[in-house]
């Protein structure tokens, strides 16, 4: 069994002096370095939130710059095939009207060359005729 006498008082105290010694040299100073980097990381982690909101708005703000970049794509896409289809249509009537044209300056030589052969043929007919009434008058 232990029995107390004066070292318990002297241990007692001791152990109070060695508590305040060493908060004071240690303890203490730990704090003060735990607050530091906590202050440190909140200020990061600030940072690093600042650095992902801009990151977040930057990407939104590409995003819709790409949406209206595609969109005046398409509407200039759109513009120049109307554009080719205009052209096409004007191409196709301009072809028309010359295939027209031609089909009536062709029909109107192919009448006139009817025209001329059927007065050829009508003049040859006459002499053909003339001939055949000459045999057929001369040989009775």
């Amino acid at each position: 069994m232990v029995v107390p006498d004066k070292t318990i008082f002297i241990q007692g105290l001791n152990f109070i002096v060695m508590i305040f010694l060493l908060n004071v040299v240690l303890i203490r100073p730990i704090r003060e370095i735990i607050k530091k980097r906590k202050g440190l990381m909140s200020d990061q982690l600030e940072k690093i939130e600042g650095f992902n909101s801009s990151a977040a708005k930057k990407v939104a703000d590409y995003e819709v710059q790409l949406a209206e970049a595609r969109k005046a794509a398409g509407e200039i896409r759109n513009a120049a095939k109307d554009e080719g289809v205009a052209q096409e249509q004007a191409m196709l009537a301009e072809a028309g009207k010359e295939a027209s044209s031609l089909i009536k300056a062709n029909r109107a030589e192919i009448q006139s060359e009817v025209k001329t052969a059927m007065e050829q043929l009508t003049k040859d007919v006459y002499d053909y005729a003339e001939k055949a009434t000459g045999k057929i008058l001369g040989q009775a």
